[in-house]
């Protein structure tokens, strides 16, 4: 098997200054089941993949150092059905998260999505495509 193989991603790990605070985000605010739980590393299933947070700072991988303050690491994309782009907007609100931008139709992607960030300032997109 070579590089250009590569089909899924298995998993997904967001490097976390606060992992008590972004846990509870990704477990009670998005509803994501919870697959493992330690102090230094817990996943969440989203459908076939493995949504994983860790403490930022030593790992096998080297020393990530700091986050730059109010700076994205990532951007996570969740896609939904298009009626559900606005319930999950409702049910965000409702839970008290800012929203970065409102339910909004792209025609030249056809996609309408909603954004909002988790604790650690990534971006999370909810969109559907139509």
């Amino acid at each position: 098997m070579s590089l250009k193989e590569i089909r899924n991603v298995d998993y997904i790990v967001l490097l976390c200054a606060n992992m008590k605070e972004t846990r509870i985000f990704y477990e009670d605010v998005m509803g994501f089941p919870l697959e493992f739980d330690s102090d230094t590393w817990v996943s969440f299933r989203v459908g076939a993949t493995l949504l994983t947070l860790r403490p930022r700072g030593p790992s096998p991988a080297g020393d990530d150092g700091p986050a730059a303050p109010g700076s994205a690491t990532v951007q996570l994309a969740f896609r939904v059905p298009p009626p559900a782009v606005d319930t999950c907007h409702a049910e965000l609100i409702a839970k008290g998260v800012p929203i970065a931008r409102e339910p909004t139709d792209l025609p030249a992607w056809r996609h309408r999505t909603l954004f909002f960030r988790d604790p650690e300032d990534n971006v999370v997109e909810i969109y559907a495509e139509y």
